[in-house]
């Protein structure tokens, strides 16, 4: 008989069902008449009952009464008694929580950007899925994070997830730890490497040319509007769409061509939506979520001189006139990439612009909603970057496809708002969206109650 080496005392119910049982009760008793049963065939069972002992003895003492029918009818009985040991042991739970090291599978994710988007949006789906629960340990790196398991079926469930989540590439390795050459058994460690594709919301990229012309001779120079299970591109110049999947981005490799860091802070001076476009044959899908404009725009860090940038644009049903937005500075970079040095200058755009700007501290103080977070071990590494999570929770607030797979819950601390926009034009997240986040005590109806655990 095995117990468990907790608060509370638990036995275990082969094959793998823990059972709380108190000295000397009914629950107890039964488990122990099953120890029995297979010795036990032969004879009528009559009573049993508990002897006492020390509770700290590591003994259990029954006392059984059975009986037989021997030649003629006769019936013969006879008392004895029965003592058990106790072995104490861990269950799995406790072994996860006490021995962080004991795994037998890593899953190792890995994404080489300056941010972190990515995941941030794949560590909300896990939560929403509940794919964390079974893992012994979650490291978090400079690159990435390693999940730890004790099976190798835990570490398969999540690399299947993963690779149907984002755009990725696998590789497996394993370990041999050792070997019994008595029952030809052996024990290996697993390795589940991943890596994701090097490309975020909001960054600029320029295609290969096979693949922009496979996309439906789509411009080179587009802009990543979103990382699902595929990477979402859209052309600022004509507002056509294409989805590049994993496999298809590894065939074709490409770059960001700048961080979120690089953009610019421009005002907008003029606009002109343009209404009729016409696209050349074998031309894809066009958004119908955005609008295509032709902007004059100045920086802001410029506005004492008198260098303007035109640019055409996807933001037309945002942008007005006095407006603020965020883009990348072609005109002025310096940007290493072999596909954007192999264009034609007349086709490189003098600007790109990405995202409206609004103002980020009235949107922290009108943010009356939160996101949970995995526990994980960050040891080693600097504290969040807070602009980085800022900027990704910005994005949840102006992508509604972006937030449709993930649980947001309503932050009580905050006020309640009605509006969808604030006073700005800001998006907002609504009510409606949001999910109470009910506690522990919510849950069983009073302050402090206790959990009944292992």
């Amino acid at each position: 008989m095995c117990v468990c080496l907790c608060i509370l005392t638990v036995y275990l119910q082969p094959p793998a069902t823990w059972i709380q049982c108190a000295l000397e009760s009914r629950e107890l008793l039964a488990l122990c008449l099953k120890k029995l049963k297979g010795s036990m065939t032969k004879v009528r069972l009559i009573d049993a009952g508990f002897l006492w002992t020390e509770p700290h003895s590591k003994r259990i003492k029954l006392k059984v009464t059975i009986q037989k029918e021997v030649m003629n009818g006769a019936i013969l009985q006879q008392v004895f008694v029965v003592e058990f040991t106790i072995q104490y042991q861990m269950c799995d739970d406790c072994h996860r929580v006490e021995a962080k090291d004991f795994w037998k599978a890593v899953v190792q994710v890995r994404q080489k950007t300056s941010h972190k988007k990515t995941f941030y949006y794949l560590e909300q789906l896990i939560l929403k899925h509940k794919l964390h629960t079974n893992a012994l340990n979650i490291k978090e790196i400079h690159d990435g994070i390693d999940f730890y398991y004790a099976t190798k079926q835990h570490a398969l469930k999540m690399t299947d997830f993963l690779q149907c989540t984002v755009p990725c590439r696998s590789k497996t390795s394993q370990r041999l730890i050792s070997h019994d050459i008595h029952s030809n058994t052996f024990n290996y460690k697993s390795t589940y490497s991943l890596e994701i594709v090097p490309i975020c919301k909001d960054n600029v990229v320029c295609l290969p040319p096979r693949l922009a012309q496979s996309l439906g001779n789509m411009g080179q120079v587009c802009v990543c509007v979103r990382v699902t299970s595929a990477i979402h591109l859209i052309d600022p110049r004509t507002l056509q769409i294409a989805e590049v999947d994993g496999s298809t981005y590894w065939r074709y490799p490409f770059n960001s061509l700048c961080s979120p860091r690089q953009l610019e802070e421009f005002i907008v001076m003029d606009t002109e939506i343009i209404r009729d476009l016409h696209l050349g044959a074998g031309a894809g899908f066009r958004s119908n979520k955005h609008t295509l404009a032709d902007v004059w725009v100045q920086k802001t860090s410029e506005l004492d001189t008198s260098q303007q940038y035109h640019c055409r644009t996807f933001l037309g049903h945002l942008l007005n006139i006095g407006d603020l937005v965020l883009g990348f500075d072609f005109a002025n970079s310096n940007v290493n990439d072999d596909y954007l040095n192999k264009m034609n200058p007349n086709h490189v755009p003098d600007v790109v612009l990405i995202k409206k700007s609004y103002d980020r501290s009235k949107r922290a103080r009108r943010r009356n909603w939160k996101l949970k977070e995995m526990e994980r071990d960050r040891e080693g590494l600097d504290v969040v970057d807070e602009r980085q999570y800022t900027d990704f929770l910005e994005d949840l607030e102006e992508d509604e496809a972006l937030r449709k797979n993930i649980n947001i819950f309503r932050d009580t601390s905050r006020p309640p708002v009605e509006s969808d926009t604030d006073d700005e034009g800001a998006p907002c997240i609504s009510l409606m969206e949001m999910l109470e986040d009910m506690t522990l005590a919510d849950a069983t109806g009073g302050e402090g109650a206790d959990m009944m655990t292992d």
